[in-house]
């Protein structure tokens, strides 16, 4: 049974977002990009929603061996009725389509790519997917308890208010309810406690959710084994499907996650056959590696087997002539035939047909669908050499006159492309390097600690990692690993993040302390609370981001995958040209026959120049030199901290000329904070930050969160506890009792808000808030106003009834490396701008103290977008560094949008750079990666080119007049073996890579 997800497929960037910027947590990173994200729809979000909802599949091809064998695939599958996109990666052997599930099967995709010639097959997934964040669930509840209608309108109205639910309707005949909720905002036993709340007894059924899951099974061996199993599933709720497969001891399970856990089908399967029956998850990356293996291993075997052929042939034709007794035993015969050359026609028609077969079958798939690759020029040339040789062997048979044979030619040809095939996968491997390691970060185990229904320990249990659930209590020992992303709720330790994040300092962690998966607690025992589990984690959501990067082509490929379409009719033509001008001047007597060998002619002496021709050029190394490269550029910027979502972004990055920073949250440490407080008529000055505070409480601007911070520590300093958890707790318990009601509350981007406090209209902003709504400020307020500005402080004013009544005063304190990063890109030769929606004096004190001359001030978050075309217009190639919900509609604008540290997730999405660390270093690190990495890419087209431009016409006998060098078929071969090794070897030098210091970068000589 196929593996197939359906969802809402994401496209493109997000449209503009208004609204204000919000705080995140550093774990939040990737909360909400999804792995469709790598392949934005030419129409948007609007129009993928206009088409309905999009499935996807995520297929292993087996069987490319270039670019033109991924273009066949895609041609194939993109030419399916219903199939919307189609996205191949030679090096991962991977295709990803994304299609319409009510006009294409999954079985439709598979059909297509094997009509094409290949092998494929659907690549399930390892863990239970995630929930989208906005996603809508449809759930059934039975609700006892209900007598009549009353009873149904009041638990109707009880769901309808819960925040998260969509709809409600409850059925008193069935005493059944459905309901409609957003599972991020409400869990399915929150509704249940809070129909128990209402009087009425609750317990949910099943949901329109569904996932699939394939487990590995020990045991599975007789047919009573294979009924015991149907017998457990059939019996278990929350199943919909399952489908057993007892030759690869797997079963294929799609279930309602809300309903049953996966850990609870583990542990059902194996209590429900006594033990006989053991299930574990399969996690794809172990089973991507195994088939890679396999394949190096096949590719192992058949180079043995070529090898062990080949030597033999080779033997005879060169060293046994000089051994007198070898030489008199081959020279037997053997009926008709010699007994040296019986021997090598059957040694090398072993090699050809058997061992070569590959090649024939890859060849004939590739004709048969109208397009040509390397096999096909093996074929031609091995095959031309073979059929040549065996007519010469049956044409001396009958006639006495030996004529030479060059069976070792086509013996040598496969020996030595196998030879490079084999090199090559095992060098294609390494450029996977990252993603291995990103893999191994993931503990194979996690200790689970068992509790009783009081809440208290009762034990441990040591399971799968791939079997913890959101919810579960996990103890992590010093010196291990944490298993998922979680919350601290026991125990204090430092964790390393270098791993994840690029911080090297090991981080403290306590309780509440959120903790990422595959980190490394280091010293305490930790007892973490898991949030987020299997493709939810930040670790997941690296690698399907690097996998998708991985994935996709950068525009500078295209070139390539265009000359490998016309690559081989093109040197297949220039053998029969080869052919031709040699056989027509031998013919013509244009060479003296001393050029031919001693009991050769023109025509064998032709076509061993037309052979070298067809199996010299090699049109691999061209498709692989852009793909290698930014597999192994993807995977290095990952190690870095650096995530990029793509070849184009990658490629783009290269030459960019402006880097557009926005300054709250990117340039600053985003940390707001309240200086000064200053009252300029007769309120008290509690009562003032009192009355800031309750208009801003209802905002998530990072400026009101500095407010109410030093308003609620004006009033309570000294009153509350020392730790961390305490001053939440009693923040939350005291915020009710001194902040006054705010109705009509309204958000005003770019200005601040509004509100009505005691019937009175409240203004709390900046200035251009309050002389908008016809409030005068004192000139005295307007002189320190100035003066707070002038120092790099934002001034936020507030307005009581129409009357202006003080203000305060806020820093944002400059990132440590903010100076250094601007003159480093300076350096560059990149142009660094600053654009704010603050005002002009302040903007301008803080650029100057980063040493920005460009300054876009006074900007709103719609507007901003709008300065980054403006600097477009000229062809220039913009980059934005933004973090927040307003960064957004720049970000994707921007040429190339990197989204910095903790930033939202819109931000992320809108971005084509992740930068996990919040460290501006990271945007020179971007720049630099691209440039080395298109540099490396340049010179991988140019050994591809240069050994094509210079082979081909050396093989075709260019300098055979001149010199009398003549290139033997079989070193032909060995040449274009190696030349595609040489340019993944190439971009495998990328993996030396390293991040550069800045003091190198301003030329600076530290003593």
């Amino acid at each position: 049974m196929a593996h197939l997800q359906l969802s809402a497929v994401a496209g493109g960037r997000p449209a503009a977002a208004g609204g204000r910027a919000d705080e995140m947590e550093d774990v939040a990173l990737l909360d909400s990009y999804d792995e469709e994200m790598g392949l934005p729809p030419p129409g948007g979000a609007a129009a993928e929603e206009e088409q309905g909802a999009a499935a996807e599949a995520h297929v292993r091809v087996t069987g490319m061996t270039c670019s033109a064998c991924t273009s066949a695939v895609e041609a194939a599958v993109s030419a399916r009725p219903g199939v919307r996109r189609v996205a191949v990666s030679l090096l991962q052997n991977r295709a990803h389509v994304v299609f319409d599930p009510a006009l294409a099967k999954v079985e439709d995709i598979i059909e297509a790519i094997e009509d094409a010639g290949f092998e494929a097959e659907i690549i399930p997934d390892s863990a239970v997917s995630q929930p989208k964040s906005q996603k809508t669930l449809s759930a059934q509840f039975r609700i006892g308890g209900m007598t009549c209608a009353n009873c149904v309108n009041s638990v109707e109205g009880i769901l309808k208010k819960l925040p998260g639910v969509k709809g409600a309707v409850v059925a008193l005949a069935t005493s059944l309810g459905e309901v409609e909720y957003v599972p991020s905002a409400i869990s399915k036993d929150e509704i249940v406690q809070a129909i128990e709340d209402a009087g009425f007894e609750a317990a949910f059924l099943q949901s329109s959710e569904q996932d699939k899951i394939l487990l590995g099974l020990n045991g599975l061996q007789t047919e009573r084994d294979v009924e015991v199993l149907h017998d457990i599933l059939k019996k278990m709720d929350g199943l919909r499907k399952f489908d057993v497969n007892t030759v690869l001891s797997e079963v294929e399970i799609v279930f309602d996650p809300e309903a049953v856990g996966l850990r609870s089908i583990v542990d059902t399967i194996e209590v429900g056959s006594n033990g006989r029956l053991k299930a574990h998850v399969q996690n794809p990356y172990t089973r991507g590696a195994s088939n890679d293996a396999q394949e190096a291993s096949k590719m192992l075997n058949l180079l043995r087997s070529s090898l062990f052929l080949s030597i033999p042939v080779f033997f005879i034709r060169m060293v046994c002539p000089s051994i007198p007794f070898l030489s008199t035993l081959l020279s037997m015969h053997c009926g008709p035939f010699l007994m040296g050359d019986l021997l090598k026609w059957i040694l090398v028609s072993i090699v050809q047909f058997v061992v070569g077969k590959r090649f024939y079958v890859a060849a004939y798939r590739a004709l048969r669908h109208g397009s040509t690759n390397m096999d096909v020029l093996v074929v031609l040339g091995t095959t031309a050499s073979y059929v040549y040789s065996v007519c010469a062997l049956l044409y001396g048979a009958f006639t006495g006159y030996q004529p030479p044979v060059y069976f070792e030619t086509s013996a040598m040809i496969i020996t030595f492309v196998l030879l490079g095939k084999y090199l090559e996968v095992l060098a294609k491997g390494k450029t996977s390097d990252a993603i291995k390691k990103l893999v191994e970060l993931v503990p194979s185990t996690a200790l689970l600690v068992l509790k009783d229904k009081e809440g208290k320990h009762v034990g441990e249990r040591e399971i799968d990692a791939l079997l913890v659930q959101p919810g579960d209590v996990l103890k992590v020992l010093p010196g291990s690993k944490v298993p998922a992303d979680g919350v601290v709720v026991w125990g204090t330790s430092h964790v390393n993040e270098s791993m994840i994040t690029g911080e090297s300092a090991p981080i403290p962690k306590e309780v509440s302390s959120a903790v990422i998966g595959g980190t490394i607690n280091l010293h305490g025992i930790l007892h973490i609370q898991a949030t987020k589990v299997g493709s939810g984690t930040v670790l997941s959501q690296i690698i399907s981001l690097v996998e998708t990067a991985q994935m996709s082509k950068a525009p500078i490929q295209k070139f390539a995958d265009y000359v490998a379409s016309i690559f081989v009719p093109i040197v297949i033509t220039l053998s029969i040209v080869t052919f031709s001008v040699w056989f027509m001047c031998g013919w013509l007597g244009a060479y003296p026959n001393s050029w031919v060998a001693e009991n050769g002619n023109c025509f064998v002496f032709s076509l061993m120049f037309a052979i070298s021709v067809v199996v010299i050029a090699c049109p691999c190394a061209l498709g692989l030199a852009t793909p290698t490269a930014v597999m192994v550029a993807t995977g290095i910027g990952a190690n870095h901290g650096v995530l990029v979502k793509g070849g184009d972004a990658l490629e783009r990055a290269q030459n960019v000329n402006y880097v557009v920073f926005d300054k709250t949250g990117t340039l600053t440490q985003g940390k707001a904070v309240v200086t000064t407080a200053k009252v300029f008529s007769g309120m008290d000055l509690g009562d003032f930050l009192t009355l800031a505070a309750s208009a801003e409480a209802s905002s998530e601007h990072p400026l009101a969160k500095a407010v109410l911070d030093y308003a609620f520590h004006f009033h309570f300093f000294g009153k509350i506890p020392s730790s961390k958890d305490g001053i939440e707790q009693r923040k939350d318990e005291v915020l009710s009792q001194w902040l006054l009601e705010a109705e009509d509350f309204s958000a005003v981007p770019g200005k601040g808000v509004q509100c009505s406090i005691n019937g009175k209209h409240v203004l709390v902003g900046n200035r251009t808030l309050i002389s908008e709504n016809g409030v005068t400020v004192p000139p005295e307020a307007e002189s320190f106003l100035v003066d707070l500005e002038s120092n790099a402080k934002t001034g936020i004013l507030l307005a009581y009834d129409g009357d202006f009544v003080g203000l305060m005063g806020i820093t944002d304190p400059l990132k440590r490396e903010a100076a250094v990063v601007v003159e480093g890109l300076k350096k560059l030769g990149v142009h660094p701008v600053m654009l704010t929606g603050d005002n002009w004096r302040t903007a301008q004190a803080v650029a100057k103290e980063v040493g920005i001359e460009d300054v876009r001030a006074e900007v709103m978050p719609a507007g901003k977008a709008d300065v980054v075309r403006s600097l477009q217009k000229d062809g220039s190639i913009v980059a934005m560094v933004g973090d927040g919900i307003n960064d957004s509609p720049a970000l994707a604008a921007a040429d190339v949008g990197m989204a910095i540290g903790g930033g939202t997730d819109i931000a992320i999405e809108a971005a084509d750079y992740v930068l996990v660390r919040n460290n501006l270093e990271d945007v020179i690190t971007a720049i630099d990666l691209s440039r080395k990495t298109f540099s490396r890419i340049r010179w991988n087209y140019f050994f591809a080119m240069a050994y094509n431009v210079v082979a081909i016409p050396v093989a075709a006998g260019a300098l055979f007049p001149f010199t009398g060098l003549q290139m033997p078929p079989w070193l032909a071969g060995a040449c274009m073996a190696f030349s595609s090794v040489s340019v993944v070897c190439s971009s495998l030098l990328l993996r030396r890579y390293r991040k550069p210091r800045l003091t190198t970068v301003l030329q600076i000589t530290v003593e």
